[in-house]
């Protein structure tokens, strides 16, 4: 047996770092909550006039909660040192609930003295509250009847005191989870501020009208959850638009979280998006949140959205809809408030004819579509965008103070500038490197000369007198030679209706329709 109390707090170590359980629970109301529902449920399993929870801190149990007709402020508030009760000691050590006798309180006095007045041999109880290794200190049931608690009833609140100590321990454990959230967001939203500095003033205040109206547009959407679809060019900052939208949204305090779909392995996006379990594949070694998890109650973009594979756009498309998903490996359903921005320079529409993008999914991400225009169509913006760029570029390069020179305004606005505001970020800062002065004029900027392009050579237009086959002629003989391939099998596996992407069903029906319905009207003959 332990002699030293400290000993034994010293040998559990907690969970919290800067605070223990009962600074948590003077602090934080969903603990204060759960001990006061704790207290109320002991009145279903054992009777008392004092039920009294006592939290442990530093070889001291301090009286939290109290219920009965015997609990006042002065219960409320005792303080018991364990070193002078070692049979309450013993409890928490051996953790094992224990029904007093009036002999067991001879010599260290009852836990109550000066407190309450409560006759000798009354009936008392102590349950220890234990889940893991962490001992979190007591729970004590007095009765003022000479009675000691039958061992039916000590066994039954002993379990019930396990039970209150686990959810002491996962009371706790949310509280470091919601800490380091709250850190998280605070580190977050420093990086956030230091990313895109003033981009939402560039953005409302670009003089071109366009670029106004977007960011107009924008401030709507941000207010609401609806999905907005960013288009544009590579380099006009789309990603910059979604970092306005949602700090002007109301989950700007919430998780702000990116995934490139063009820049991660096909074979490991799922894990990306929806996170893993130990064991799901090779190299997990152990449980991983996606990023749908780490935006939650906060805003995902989907960069690159048109390079997502479509094997992985239908388990988007779902988690879309359903606000669920199962991490890769789990039969376990996750879900997660997430608000979706996407972004892409692909055509998606000529992705869908294409068939490399789900209808579907394009109809759910673009229920708000936002165009960002090249910066060849804002070209008044050149000289606003220029001082920004110059200013955000100044903390890396250490070149503060630079400005362009309006001769070197002119040379850039020359440009079409087919990379949009990254390429001029590019420009700029390899401008401020090379150059010896604080003034950028058109002799330091090196932009890129394009060969012209010649024009193809128009072709004749068709005359009438040109034979021109008519579009069932074209199919009739596409499909003859498609026969002909598979020597007139239609259906199965390399037959004429899968080659032809068609349900067998409907190719006979076509065939029928063009007057090749009978086999032997074509010539079975080999590939050419």
């Amino acid at each position: 047996m332990v002699d030293d109390s400290k000993a034994m707090v010293a040998s559990a170590p907690g969970l919290l770092e800067d605070k223990d359980l009962l600074e948590l629970a003077s602090a934080e109301p969903s603990v204060t909550e759960l001990l006061r529902r704790g207290l109320d449920w002991v009145t279903r399993i054992a009777r008392f006039d004092l039920a009294t929870l006592f939290l442990l801190k530093n070889a001291r149990l301090v009286a939290v909660a109290a219920r009965g007709p015997l609990a006042n402020a002065q219960v409320r508030g005792h303080v018991l040192e364990l070193a002078h009760f070692p049979q309450v000691r013993q409890a928490l050590e051996t953790r094992r609930a224990r029904a007093f006798t009036e002999e067991d309180h001879t010599g260290e006095g009852d836990p109550f003295d000066g407190v309450l007045d409560l006759p000798p041999g009354h009936s008392c109880m102590v349950v220890p509250l234990c889940s893991g290794e962490r001992c979190y200190g007591v729970l004590t049931l007095d009765r003022a009847e000479c009675e000691t608690y039958a061992p039916s009833v000590v066994e039954l609140v002993e379990v019930y005191g396990q039970i209150l100590a686990t959810a002491l321990q996962s009371a706790e454990q949310r509280a470091v989870l919601e800490r380091m959230h709250r850190q998280d967001r605070e580190h977050a939203k420093l990086l956030e501020s230091e990313l895109g500095r003033d981009s939402e003033g560039i953005l409302e205040s670009s003089l071109s009208p366009v670029m106004r109206d977007l960011a107009r547009r924008a401030r709507q959407v941000a207010e609401t959850d609806t999905p907005v679809l960013l288009l544009g060019e590579t380099g006009t900052g789309k990603e910059r638009l979604a970092r306005a939208i949602h700090r002007w949204s109301a989950r700007a305090d919430q998780p702000f979280v990116t995934l490139n779909c063009a820049a991660i392995p096909a074979g490991l996006l799922e894990s990306e998006l929806f996170g893993h379990v130990k064991g799901a594949f090779t190299g997990a070694i152990k449980d991983r949140a996606g990023r749908f998890q780490m935006a939650h109650r906060g805003t995902l973009l989907l960069d690159e959205i048109g390079e997502l594979p479509v094997d992985l756009q239908a388990k988007l498309l779902r988690a879309l809809q359903e606000k669920t998903f199962e991490p890769v490996g789990s039969d376990r359903v996750v879900r997660a408030d997430v608000r979706i921005l996407a972004a892409t320079h692909v055509d998606l529409l000529q992705a869908i004819a294409q068939r490399r993008f789900r209808e579907d999914l394009y109809y759910r991400l673009s229920v708000f579509p936002l165009r960002l225009p090249p910066l060849r169509e804002r070209r008044e913006d050149l000289s606003q965008l220029c001082a920004f760029l110059l200013e955000e570029q100044a903390r890396r390069t250490g070149r503060r103070g630079m400005r362009v020179t309006p001769e070197g305004l002119a040379r850039l606005a020359a440009y079409d500038w087919p990379g949009n505001l990254r390429e001029l970020a590019n420009v700029l800062e390899r401008a401020t490197i090379l150059s010896s002065g604080l003034e950028l004029g058109p002799q330091a900027f090196e932009l890129p000369t394009r060969a012209p392009v010649e024009a193809p050579e128009p072709r004749p237009p068709v005359t009438v007198s040109e034979d021109v086959p008519t579009l069932a002629r074209v199919q009739r003989e596409h499909i003859l030679r498609v026969l002909s391939l598979t020597k007139g099998r239609i259906y199965g596996p390399g037959g004429a209706a899968e080659l032809l992407g068609l349900k067998p069903s409907t190719l006979q029906s076509r065939m029928k329709k063009l007057g090749i319905a009978r086999q032997d009207q074509f010539v079975i003959e080999g590939p050419r």
